[in-house]
């Protein structure tokens, strides 16, 4: 039988750096489910539809096919109609897309059994926002992941700078901060900590002590059957 764990948690918390060594530690499948909302985020976008307007995103639905692959260093790619957006999908703008078209119940179905397939074929460390309460709520471990907003803003505004991307840290921060609300608040699957989540705050931890910390605690789950 599979086992799964569910990383949630706020933008720019390091969930999907964290996901992925983790999961190469523990020779696991890493799904970063976010970037299949970025995905049909970035499709919306393209064909200039309102990222709010549910009716709209809803209607483009049947024109959207993505895949998830893995590169020979077991990266995921994401595949958008047959073309690699892998990078594309990680702009501030594609970003906010992801929050606005994740809160449409359309959305949401439509990415659900993709995501749920994953986890019932391979062993899983699966990262988004609602994993441990809406999209694997029987995983086996559940970890909550997060940081203060100011420390998620000079990581994501380092992150992007060295991509080459002409960003301002102030801007980087109030869209962070935006993001914390609009999922926060949403009225489908918000972003909150399941009851049997193990909370980690890694506001004080470099990326090492971060990923120390996330394996102990999966190793010792995992040894004692839990």
């Amino acid at each position: 039988m599979s086992t799964a764990i569910a990383i949630d948690g706020p933008s720019g918390a390091g969930k999907s750096t964290l996901a992925r060594m983790t999961a190469k530690k523990f020779g696991f499948i890493y799904v970063d489910t976010g970037a299949l909302y970025r995905t049909v985020g970035l499709f919306t976008l393209r064909r200039g539809v309102g990222t709010r307007d549910a009716q709209g995103v809803a209607a483009l639905l049947p024109e959207i096919h993505i895949e998830m692959r893995y590169d020979g260093a077991g990266v995921q790619r994401m595949v958008l109609n047959g073309e690699d957006v892998t990078d594309l999908i990680r702009t501030p703008e594609v970003s906010m897309a992801a929050s606005d078209v994740s809160a449409i119940p359309a959305v949401r179905a439509f990415l659900l059994d993709t995501q749920r397939d994953m986890a019932k074929k391979y062993d899983v460390i699966m990262d988004g926002r609602d994993i441990g309460t809406v999209v694997l709520p029987e995983a086996r471990i559940k970890i909550f992941l997060t940081a203060s907003a100011a420390e998620r803003a000079r990581r994501r505004y380092r992150e992007l700078r060295e991509k080459g991307m002409d960003v301002e840290y102030e801007q980087v921060l109030r869209d962070i901060e935006l993001r914390d609300k609009n999922d926060s608040g949403r009225d489908i699957a918000p972003l909150r900590p399941a009851e049997d989540a193990v909370m980690l705050d890694t506001t004080e931890h470099d990326l090492e002590a971060s990923f120390e910390l996330i394996c102990d605690l999966i190793g010792e789950r995992l040894k004692n059957g839990l």
